[in-house]
């Protein structure tokens, strides 16, 4: 990644995160009194359009602040966190899931999500850490919870991924030191996945952000000792090496970048792209390399998307930098 990208993406963030209309709620009303105003009641993550794309959008600046420490662009993340990051701002955030009608509020993308923010402030050793732990420990004890409730895991490609969230929630296990939680996490994906045998792959659905198939790989291969992983990914994608299914290995496309849901398409062509990355080292052989060139694919028609239409631009640049820099940066836990 370049100083150039990181910046453009950094002004896209920017840009958004604090763009209080248009805005989609995740939010249940018993009442009149509960009738939602976004900033009112998310004084930080009232932006982006909706409350889990504004936290991402937090994250990408984090991280583009801890690795590109020089950009012009830090003054203004500078005072953009000095100014959301309070005490205040982040008791009012969390006592909006007292509430039991938010039992279910952004599980568990959104949960995800504000965990790997959380991992990012650790990572950098700021004070912002501190001040947001509150939030990110009532998230981390909403997952811890619910994960033994879970009988079966969700397999979409969209927010509800149950591969997705495991992925971003052991990134903020390592660098927390929350062991309890990895293992827990780990017990569960053997659970899930740990019989799951040549996927086929019938991907992309037309609404997809990310690949199902993917996002198992990538949560067994964090969550497993590295040989179990390799022993289980040889007989989950048996074929790869082939160039086998042929529709996890080909980009998507795009028929209309102003409908919100299609846009969910390039996210995954820079979603897939991450994964491939992180998952080719450990595959290795040819299929590793099968990996690789199709992640070049997926990039190469994925990365000059990112900004344009709003309906992707509010949260597309937070999937090409994960692509471009993993999930775990270039300072691994």
């Amino acid at each position: 990644m370049t100083p150039i990208q990181a910046a453009g993406f950094a002004r896209i963030a920017l840009g958004h995160v604090t763009r209080e209309y248009p805005h989609k709620a995740d939010h249940v009303m018993a009442g009149d009194g509960d009738v939602y105003l976004p900033r009112r009641v998310h004084p930080i993550f009232f932006g982006s359009f909706d409350w889990h794309s504004c936290v991402h959008g937090y994250w990408l600046l984090a991280r583009i602040r801890r690795l590109f420490p020089d950009l012009p662009e830090t003054t203004a993340i500078d005072a953009l966190f000095a100014d959301a990051f309070t005490e205040d701002k982040v008791a009012a955030e969390r006592a909006y899931l007292d509430d039991p009608l938010s039992r279910g509020f952004e599980r568990p993308y959104g949960w995800a999500w504000l965990l790997m923010l959380q991992a990012e402030l650790i990572v950098a050793d700021t004070p912002h850490a501190a001040t947001l732990r509150p939030l990110a420990h009532a998230f981390a004890e909403r997952w811890r919870a619910h994960l033994p409730l879970m009988t079966y895991p969700v397999r979409v490609g969209t927010h509800a991924n149950t591969g997705f969230a495991l992925v971003l929630a052991d990134r903020y296990a390592r660098v927390a030191g929350d062991t309890a939680l990895r293992a827990s996490m780990a017990q569960r994906a053997e659970h899930w996945f740990g019989a799951d045998r040549a996927a086929q792959a019938w991907e992309p659905s037309g609404e997809d952000f990310l690949s199902p198939v993917l996002m198992e790989a990538m949560a067994m291969q964090r969550l497993l000792p590295a040989d179990a992983f390799a022993a289980w990914f040889a007989d989950y994608l048996p074929a790869l090496g082939a160039g086998n299914p042929a529709t996890l290995l080909t980009p998507a496309r795009v028929s209309d970048r102003s409908d919100g849901r299609i846009a969910h398409l390039d996210g995954l062509n820079l979603s897939r792209a991450w994964a491939m990355r992180a998952l080719a080292p450990a595959v290795g052989g040819a299929a590793g390399r099968v990996l690789e060139a199709a992640a070049a694919d997926h990039l190469a028609v994925a990365l000059g998307e990112v900004a344009g239409d709003y309906m992707g631009e509010h949260w597309l640049a937070s999937f090409a930098l994960l692509a471009l820099t993993g999930v775990d940066g270039p300072d691994a836990a």
